[in-house]
């Protein structure tokens, strides 16, 4: 005999059955990672896991997809309160966010209990013998072989006036130029400047093209593994491999050039191609052409991205606050003024003197924050703010949360230089990190912005063609036209 329902008792069993499935899937994740913790998981931060496999990646994207990237984090301290960390599952892995001050100088600094735990998207972008995932010992070694190379006072001083060679010709081409994107010309300056520490003179065709490989790169970085055609990782994957390529090809020329195969001309110091393939390990071996490589991509990556767009939007602020523009300009009259009749050209003790371009700078880097987040995982259980991170569990350091605290940065979205004129307490402005992994190249990025703000402030003006354009945040926080503006010089 056929039971026949109810359209009602029909409705109310769907109803049902969808609950129930949401209730399953909302909690797989819980099952595989919380629930084998034990009584461990009541010490736990709050949060929750979101979906199977893509976790709480679908929100953060949607955020910095869209007009206001602070949504993700904030809707966290919303609904759970500002306990300063929150559990996640991010980039497949259960996570939590630190957005504490305090928080964040612990996950960095503490090298017995954490270590580097970037997405497997960074992993096998960068190379797995790249800076971001090497061991502590391999890293220190690498780093002080290569430190001197980027930000040593010789180095340095000997790179400024590089610098300051291509900033000036870069800005008189700018004028004639018309209507340009400021920030891709920025971008191919300073990328211009990082070949150049690397490997000596290249070839503007060579640069051009693996500026346009490097683009496609790090749209990768931060997106879902996701190895399908139209996907930014797949992109980014075919995007690695030329420039592997391309890499490979400098390495064979440098190699052939070192054994007397091909001449080399007019080599005046050593760049950092030299510092590589000079370098031995503890056991006298040299390192091998995919350590080579993955450090060139990955330096050359760091090297250019974040000065371009730093120094982008440091000039756009200055622009746009013309107190702020006068004040930089009268410094910068009275560093030439002091200048001896004899030099020509800054030398690295005048930028050094460049106190309030410094606090502009600096207001830029934390405004901007480049990079939002570092990622590490932990090796041993350990707690932060009376919560539970588990062993094995990546802990994301939030810095655009420190830079845009209100209770350390009052009204943290205005543009302020003199915020800048008190000392900050340690894991308050994290624009390269902190502790032994502080990005490499810090001192050399500040140099770059340094030379081209001076010649900027004194003789040139930016003219944005659309002053209220869109903003988008990944990979990085850009005008969505790329700051389409005209360059035009201004009277001494």
């Amino acid at each position: 005999m056929a039971i026949e329902m109810s359209p009602l008792s029909v409705f109310v069993s769907i109803a049902a059955s969808f609950i129930l499935l949401r209730y399953l899937l909302r909690n797989i994740n819980w099952w595989l990672h919380v629930s084998k913790l034990g009584a461990k998981q009541h010490s736990l931060p709050p949060g929750d896991l979101g979906w199977p496999l893509i976790g709480n990646m679908w929100p953060f994207l949607r955020a910095f997809k869209s007009a206001d990237p602070d949504s993700f984090a904030e809707s966290y301290i919303s609904k759970y309160g500002k306990t300063g960390i929150y559990k996640v599952y991010m980039f497949g892995k259960p996570s939590v966010i630190v957005t504490t001050p305090e928080g964040c100088k612990k996950v960095l600094t503490d090298d017995e209990n954490f270590t580097p735990g970037w997405p497997a998207t960074t992993l096998e972008l960068m190379g797995r013998k790249s800076f971001v995932q090497i061991p502590y010992e391999d890293h220190r070694r690498l780093r002080r072989l290569t430190s001197a190379s980027v930000n040593g006072y010789e180095a340095l001083s000997i790179y400024i006036t590089f610098i300051e060679e291509t900033v000036k010709t870069s800005l008189d081409n700018w004028t004639k130029m018309g209507e340009i994107e400021f920030l891709t010309e920025m971008r191919r300056l300073t990328f211009k400047v990082i070949t150049h520490i690397f490997f000596g003179a290249t070839n503007a065709n060579v640069r051009e093209g693996l500026e346009k490989h490097y683009t496609a790169l790090n749209k990768g970085v931060r997106a879902m593994k996701i190895d399908l055609p139209g996907f930014a990782f797949h992109e980014a994957l075919k995007a690695r491999k030329k420039l592997v390529a391309i890499f490979q090809s400098v390495v064979d020329q440098r190699r052939a050039e070192r054994k007397g195969r091909v001449a080399s001309v007019g080599k005046k110091h050593k760049d950092m191609m030299d510092s590589l393939m000079d370098a031995v390990d503890d056991n006298g071996q040299s390192l091998d052409d995919e350590t080579i490589i993955d450090i060139m991509l990955m330096y050359l990556n760091a090297g250019h991205e974040s000065s371009g767009h730093i120094t982008t939007w440091a000039a756009y602020y200055l622009q746009k606050h013309p107190e702020y523009l006068q004040k930089a300009r009268e410094e910068q009259q009275e560093i030439l003024r002091k200048r001896p009749p004899t030099q020509k050209g800054l030398v690295l003790e005048e930028v050094r003197k460049m106190d309030f371009l410094s606090k502009v700078v600096d207001e830029t880097l934390r405004l901007v924050t480049f990079s939002p987040m570092v990622y590490r995982r932990a090796l041993n259980d350990v707690n932060i703010n009376g919560y539970l991170i588990p062993k094995d569990w990546i802990a994301i350091t939030w810095f655009r949360n420190v830079h845009y605290d209100n209770d350390i940065y009052p009204n943290p979205r205005e543009f302020n230089p003199y915020r800048w004129d008190i000392t900050r307490k340690a894991g308050e402005f994290l624009p390269f990190g902190a502790g032994t992994r502080l990005c490499p190249g810090n001192d050399l990025a500040k140099l770059e912005i340094s030379v081209f703000l001076h010649h900027f402030v004194m003789h040139y003006k930016l003219e944005p063609s659309n002053p209220n354009c869109a903003i988008r945040h990944l990979p990085h926080t850009r005008p969505k036209d790329n700051c389409l503006a005209r360059i035009k010089k201004i009277s001494a």
